[in-house]
């Protein structure tokens, strides 16, 4: 599941979008009312955690747009407890609302709430070639046998089976694995890429699924090609 956080504190959204990740959800960002409305047209997001206080147009505004277009559902923060704000959010079709300071339990126990009523009570299995990712235990399943991931291994494969077939930058991998404040640590992500060829490819010096994109980043193939004999085939994305 994707969700789009809308927040101008870059602490607080760095905070949620790392509680998020590692929950198993698919974070996309903003920080004022008019990006995320730009970014809720480009991602399609299936929910919205939309701050009230927004520079710009405010939260209220941004709802109602969404609203006016589309049914996703939109949980609203606000740092007020006004029972005006409230009202205001839910005549704006807000689904829900919750009140800052929150914890990340609190947080996810309203998602999941969200999710019961929208019908996404269960994550959906991704599937690439002979993979296939559940993400309610974090196994993957390579010709049905079934894998464990740790955390930062599920993260990394859940983000690019999602984006199958499209190359994801080295800064989009570390930003969504680690959250904002470990962003970068490009050494890392490449031992769990490593660590992801030993689990996912027949051969990890010679992977099909998960490859490097020299100077940008990886790409993991939808349905790779048929292994070619004696190494034969190789392409020129080499594993790092």
């Amino acid at each position: 599941m994707k969700i789009l956080v809308v927040d101008d504190d870059l602490e607080l959204l760095g905070l949620i979008g790392f509680a998020l990740r590692s929950a198993g959800y698919f974070v996309v960002e903003a920080q004022d009312g008019t990006r995320a409305l730009e970014v809720f047209e480009r991602e399609q997001p299936d929910l919205v955690i939309l701050d009230v206080n927004l520079p710009g147009m405010n939260g209220f505004e941004v709802c109602k747009r969404i609203r006016a277009q589309d049914t996703t559902p939109v949980l609203m923060l606000t740092v007020r407890n006004a029972e005006e704000d409230h009202v205001a959010g839910l005549d704006q079709g807000a689904d829900d609302y919750l009140t800052k300071p929150f914890s990340p339990r609190t947080l996810l126990a309203h998602l999941r709430a969200l999710h019961r009523r929208a019908g996404f009570e269960h994550p959906a299995t991704l599937a690439a070639g002979d993979l296939r990712l559940n993400p309610e235990d974090q196994s993957i399943f390579v010709n049905s046998t079934a894998i464990h991931l740790t955390n930062r291994e599920f993260r990394l494969l859940h983000y690019l089976m999602a984006n199958a077939g499209h190359t994801v930058s080295v800064e989009r991998l570390t930003t969504h694995v680690w959250g904002y404040e470990s962003a970068g640590d490009r050494q890392l992500l490449k031992q769990i890429v490593h660590r992801l060829r030993q689990k996912i490819e027949r051969d990890p010096t010679d992977p099909r699924y998960l490859l490097t994109v020299s100077g940008v980043g990886y790409v993991l193939r939808p349905a790779p090609p048929p292994a070619a004999p004696n190494g034969e085939g190789r392409t020129e994305n080499e594993p790092q």
